[in-house]
């Protein structure tokens, strides 16, 4: 007579989470949901005091309802209030945008190419230049603010647009994401193309660099998120007050330097302002993020 295998050996095929017992799984979720809330909270808080009054912010801070929602902070920043003169709020914004779209076009131009080139073409001390590059993601950038002022200074280009891009258009962290995406893109890919009689140059504009979307997009969102968010270097390269940016400007109004008072509604305010651009560029495009190594290399 054969003699079948019991039950408790059977292989169950069913995902992993559908096997977590009911109660079980509504706890963990009930958990995550309070963490997201607990994560969410200081949002709120600021997107409510944003429409609260001075006297209001002051007695309940941490109010999420105002009692009579206001938006005299957003017209004082914008200049169209009474006192928006007080707070250059648009030149911030102004300088910041300028700095950020530059610096992101540019970064996304050097990296790509010197990814692509410490990835595809072989020349003496390219593995040199692979350890340098990962060298210089683990150096904290505290410790070179007093040499780049140094450098900035002597070069004359310190307290200027000039000396607030150059230093940020080149990132370590860029160039080894791209060539880890670009190594990932089959050779023979490029081969056809060298046989049609493509160069190196035409191989990358027109071959791979559009089918490195996801990792274009990666580096541009970190690239414009980091360059929008930048405080330490601005600090270190700016002196005028012609040339504060969002971070620099709203630093030193948070200090007490353009008011008096607590002034919470008009200081969470400019904060929630100068978030909003990253959160839109983010959700528009966080799908687009590296998902797998071969991702739209081969159709």
């Amino acid at each position: 007579m054969r003699r079948t295998d019991p039950s408790p050996t059977a292989t169950d095929e069913r995902p992993v989470l559908a096997r977590v017992p009911r109660p079980a799984r509504l706890a963990g979720y009930a958990l995550l949901i309070g963490f997201a809330l607990l994560y969410a909270l200081p949002f709120l808080v600021q997107l409510s005091t944003s429409f609260k009054t001075d006297p209001e912010a002051a007695s309940n801070p941490l109010s999420l309802l105002p009692q009579a929602p206001t938006t005299a902070v957003f017209e004082q920043l914008t200049g169209s209030g009474d006192t928006g003169k007080d707070v250059p709020f648009l030149r911030w914004l102004s300088n910041s945008a300028l700095v950020t779209v530059v610096v992101t076009l540019g970064r996304v131009l050097f990296d790509s190419a010197a990814g692509y080139a410490l990835a595809r073409l072989r020349f003496r001390g390219r593995a040199v230049l692979v350890t340098f590059v990962i060298a210089v993601m683990a150096v904290p950038p505290v410790v070179l603010l007093i040499p780049k002022f140094l450098v900035l200074n002597t070069l004359g280009i310190f307290d200027t647009y000039t000396g607030m891009i150059v230093p940020l258009l080149f990132d370590a962290a860029g160039i080894f994401i791209m060539k880890q995406f670009f190594e990932s893109i089959p050779r023979e890919v490029e081969e056809a193309a060298r046989i049609d009689g493509a160069g190196v140059g035409r191989i990358f504009w027109y071959v791979v660099l559009p089918m490195s979307r996801p990792a274009l997009i990666t580096v541009t969102l970190l690239s414009f998120q980091g360059s929008w968010n930048e405080f330490t270097h601005f600090l270190v390269a700016t002196q005028s007050s012609d040339y504060e940016t969002l971070t620099t400007g709203l630093a030193r109004f948070v200090s007490g330097g353009l008011g008096a008072g607590t002034q919470y509604p008009l200081k969470l305010g400019a904060a929630l302002l100068s978030t909003i651009p990253v959160a839109v560029l983010f959700f528009c495009f966080q799908r687009y993020f590296i998902r797998g190594a071969n991702a739209g290399s081969v159709k």
